[in-house]
């Protein structure tokens, strides 16, 4: 056999090793196919951003941003992620990176997860990589740190939203960070296993509708071609959305010449169901592995503002030439069949307007507001709504939990709200700007049964605030 084509056959065998053994084992496996539990749920699955999402180990298991730590929310069923209690998975008594912990994300590479995120000392452009490794089989830790992740090229600059993809048996690191094009480029490196980089990283110039960011970039693989989805414009504004790149799957991610830029935005604003700023996204496979969904955050104001970010998720699909349909992002509340192997749950809602989905029901006392002029913000487009204190509101379940969620605006005050006749919380309703659909309160856990839970005007207001209105809308009861 001639020398090259003995190079050329030892290349090929190190790059199917190299895939065997750090494929990440998460999304290896063939679907099989089960069939589909009964059940639905409702968005949000939780009150942070920059959400992940992966199910390993007969859970769904998610993070977002906390800020301080990363957290872990886990769950056998979608449905109950947002009643799930979180474990902080990683804490830093570093001080170059203990602050500002962005955007994490965690991958299973051989018998171990790694969890990729960004942060820094308590100063935004001082923003770098890190990894860190599981200390056995298990999403949720305990993990211990393992390596900052930095191209040669751009050994101590700026860098967020770390992902990892697979091509061709190759591990790449994508980002965002200093590039030619944007101070929150994509950039893409190369790496030897999932703690080190093992080469420059390149820069992607992608089209993204509006000059500020291309960040949070994500990866499917099907149909011949590596799909990136990113996010563009400030994740403040109404208009962040979600663009696309893609390359073939005999093509060099590191040629920057190989990606196609797919034309406008995929994921976007939809005002008629009161959706903004959907974007920073990660995608999921349903349990038993038949279908694909994305996570993201978006907003219900279209307000300039960081906060209302929640995150949501839905079933995407794919076109016939093979790239990926992601759709349009529903109202939140909407009410969605769970995923295709989902052990399915109990959870049921109750509207302000006394109808309900399960065992429940609604009672008021004293003169109370009702309409639908809320609209998009409400479910079903209705609420009620007082400033008169000692007005009451009492919904009546039977379940184990009951999470709240209605509209926070600059005219709302504190409602006293009390769980079976016990003492009274209370919980300031005023937000600005206007939000909808936004969780005011969840209960504490109670012993499987018929419970009350009592919302009592107050009549009493913060200082930022210019009335007392408190607004009931939804109640979304759990039974496990």
């Amino acid at each position: 056999m001639p020398r090259q084509s003995r190079s050329t056959l030892l290349a090929a065998l190190l790059a199917l090793l190299i895939g065997l053994l750090w494929a990440p084992q998460v999304h290896a496996r063939e679907p099989v196919p089960t069939v589909k539990a009964a059940g639905t749920f409702r968005n949000p699955l939780n009150t942070g951003p920059d959400p992940f999402m992966a199910y390993a180990n007969g859970a769904y298991h998610l993070t977002t941003t906390q800020g301080g730590s990363i957290r872990m929310w886990s769950s056998p069923s979608l449905g109950t992620l947002l009643d799930a209690d979180p474990v902080t998975v990683w804490t830093d008594t570093n001080s170059e990176r203990n602050q500002h912990i962005w955007a994490a994300e965690f991958y299973r590479f051989g018998n171990r997860w790694y969890m990729y995120y960004t942060a820094d000392d308590g100063v935004d452009d001082h923003h770098r990589l890190y990894v860190l490794e599981s200390e056995a089989d298990d999403p949720a830790g305990p993990y211990h740190f393992k390596a900052k992740l930095a191209p040669p090229n751009h050994a101590d600059d700026f860098a967020i939203d770390p992902g990892v993809f697979q091509h061709n048996g190759r591990l790449y690191l994508a980002y965002s960070g200093i590039n030619p094009y944007q101070h929150n480029g994509l950039n893409i490196a190369p790496m030897s296993n999932p703690y080190t980089v093992s080469g420059d990283a390149v820069a992607l110039n992608a089209d993204g509708g509006c000059p500020e960011v291309r960040e949070g970039p994500e990866f499917l693989n099907r149909n011949g071609r590596t799909w990136l989805t990113y996010s563009t414009c400030d994740t403040g504004k109404p208009d962040y959305q979600v663009w696309m790149l893609s390359l073939p799957n005999s093509a060099d991610p590191l040629t920057p010449g190989n990606w196609q830029q797919h034309s406008g935005p995929v994921f976007s604003r939809v005002d008629a169901r009161g959706v903004y700023g959907p974007g920073h996204h990660a995608f999921f496979r349903s349990p038993d592995g038949t279908e694909d969904w994305i996570v993201y955050h978006a907003k219900t104001t279209a307000s300039n503002t960081y906060g209302n970010r929640t995150t949501r998720a839905q079933k995407i699909g794919w076109h016939a030439d093979g790239s990926p349909d992601l759709g349009s992002p529903l109202a939140l509340g909407a009410t969605q069949d769970l995923p295709s192997g989902d052990p399915g749950n109990g959870n049921y809602w109750i509207n302000d307007d006394g109808r309900s989905s399960g065992a429940g029901q609604i009672a008021y006392q004293g003169d109370w507001n009702s309409g639908t002029g809320c609209g998009a913000q409400c479910f079903w487009s209705d609420d009620h709504w007082s400033d008169r204190a000692g007005n009451t509101a009492t919904f009546t379940f039977t379940g184990t939990r009951i999470a709240l969620l209605s509209v926070r605006d600059t005219g709302n005050g504190f409602a006293a709200i009390s769980v079976d006749g016990g003492p009274e919380q209370r919980v300031d309703f005023y937000g600005s700007p206007r939000t909808g659909e936004t969780l005011q309160y969840l209960s504490p856990r109670l012993a499987s049964g018929t419970h009350t839970l009592r919302i009592r005007v107050t009549g009493e207001h913060n200082t930022s605030s210019t009335a007392s209105f408190v607004s009931v809308d939804r109640a979304e009861v759990y039974t496990d």
